[in-house]
């Protein structure tokens, strides 16, 4: 099963594809799947963590796969099943599911974020709840299972020592990010690079209620100089957000760096269409700063 990004730029719109571990439904965003595989005995690789099935090759590629089950304390998996085999943050990681149930296309405002009941902000590797036909699918975060399972795939924050010592300014910067962990990760880097003024959004309609504030207050100038977003976000995504900036002539003006670990060639196909000023994978926190550099120098 192939799966392909179907849907118009900008919509505030992504499709779900529904999967089962353990009897239970999760979700994962169609826009980090590469494809889905029948499963396919793996090579034990010695030492490696306890969520690490094996490696194996499909089409002389070699993909780590990783048990799902035994991520969510749900046992150990057994042969069978599927592969859903995802691509972001630049790498290509096979899951293994007991089963696929289909694709959903729902709106980011359906999108329930987890209660402190549910998950705690640091721990749980939940980025988000939907309700369909009366049934709870768990919309599960990838990016934080592998960077628990291999913290070397996440931000590699000490890019920022590698760029020297540098001046503090006060350039009002506001990013738009949902994760709380991510967010604090990416403002610190932020200011230890010397950007000191940085204002936060934990999605992208919040940040785009501050932009209209501003806007409509006539302080837009002095209060917002750069926006930095993630694509996924509930109530509204980045790409929503970035069509909403650049198609307001009197916000056009402001420079948008997408940030995600979603960036890939068709993603920033997306992202230039809607007018995007740059686009970065999440682990590159260093070419951030360097694209910020740039853009205000600009």
């Amino acid at each position: 099963m192939e799966t392909k990004i179907l849907l118009e730029n900008g919509t505030n719109e992504l499709e779900v594809l529904e999967f089962v571990v353990d009897g239970n439904s999760y979700g994962i965003n169609v826009a980090k799947i590469r494809e889905i595989i029948t499963y396919s005995p793996v090579t034990p690789v010695p030492n490696a963590h306890p969520s690490v099935e094996g490696i194996f090759m499909p089409r002389d590629a070699m993909i780590t796969a990783i048990d799902l089950r035994n991520c969510l304390q749900r046992g150990q998996s057994q042969p069978g099943g599927l592969f859903i085999i995802t691509s972001f943050n630049k790498l290509d990681i096979a899951f293994h599911v007991d089963a696929v149930i289909g694709i959903h296309r729902v709106s980011w405002v359906d999108i329930i974020k987890p209660g402190a009941t549910v998950t705690s902000a640091e721990d749980g590797i939940s980025t988000g709840i939907i309700k369909i036909d009366g049934k709870i699918i768990i919309i599960l975060d990838f990016e934080k299972i592998i960077t628990d399972i291999n913290p070397e795939t996440g931000l590699k924050v000490t890019e920022i020592d590698a760029l020297g010592a540098r001046e503090n300014t006060e350039v009002p910067i506001l990013i738009a990010e949902d994760s709380s962990l991510l967010r604090k990760l990416i403002i610190d880097s932020l200011r230890k690079a010397g950007y000191d003024n940085i204002i936060k959004a934990e999605n992208g309609e919040e940040a785009w209620e501050y932009i209209v504030k501003c806007r409509d207050a006539g302080t837009l100038e002095k209060e917002v100089h750069l926006l930095i977003t993630d694509i996924e976000m509930p109530l509204m995504d980045g790409h929503r957000l970035t069509k909403l900036v650049k198609s307001d002539d009197a916000t056009k003006h402001i420079p948008v760096i997408i940030f995600s670990s979603l960036v890939n060639e068709e993603m920033k196909r997306k992202g230039e269409d809607l007018g995007a000023d740059a686009q970065l994978s999440k682990p590159e926190i260093g070419n951030l700063v360097k694209v910020i550099d740039k853009l205000l120098a600009r």
